[in-house]
């Protein structure tokens, strides 16, 4: 196969990949930009850990090729959730998104396989509704699997990162 060049904005920053053709958004981010927290679960678009947001709405990452993309549209990534040096002022440090702070404080992430896609989902819902209601939550991530919880944990993580901001 003959590779492609795409123009991608991956985390407000802007790539060019050479990449097959067939190879799916997931396997773009994760073997040619190095941004493994997207995560290969069931590649059948059944699982969701491979969510990623464009320009703001989820999509799984393991169903979508890097082609379909407009060169304009911005990919987000949990890597793109913390904010680097936007810590305590005068320190390098990074921020953590609220919904990353909540999950790890409310013990929301268990072995962690699906966190990844469950913050970018959680983002999108906040983004759009600030003060969703349990039913809304539950709605938001469904599409989200987790093999390790009751989900109630990641509910009261949302919930409690809805009330931070």
């Amino acid at each position: 196969m003959t590779k492609e060049l795409l123009q991608l904005r991956v985390n407000g920053e802007s790539h060019t990949v050479a990449a097959e053709p067939h190879h799916t958004l997931l396997e773009v981010l994760r073997e040619e930009l190095q941004l493994t927290g997207t995560k290969h679960g069931c590649e059948l678009g059944e699982c969701g850990a491979c969510t990623v947001l464009v320009d703001g709405v989820p999509v799984l990452s393991c169903l979508t090729l890097p082609a379909q993309l407009d060169d304009r549209a911005e990919v987000t990534t949990v890597e793109g959730l913390a904010r680097a040096g936007e810590g305590a002022p005068g320190s390098d440090a990074t921020m953590l998104h609220p919904l990353q702070t909540a999950f790890a404080e409310e013990g929301a992430a268990q072995c962690g396989y699906c966190t990844p896609g469950m913050l970018m989902a959680a983002k999108a819902l906040l983004d759009t509704n600030p003060r969703p209601s349990r039913d809304e939550i539950a709605h938001a991530i469904s599409g989200n699997l987790c093999r390790c919880t009751g989900y109630t944990a990641i509910y009261e993580a949302i919930e409690k990162a809805a009330q931070a901001r």
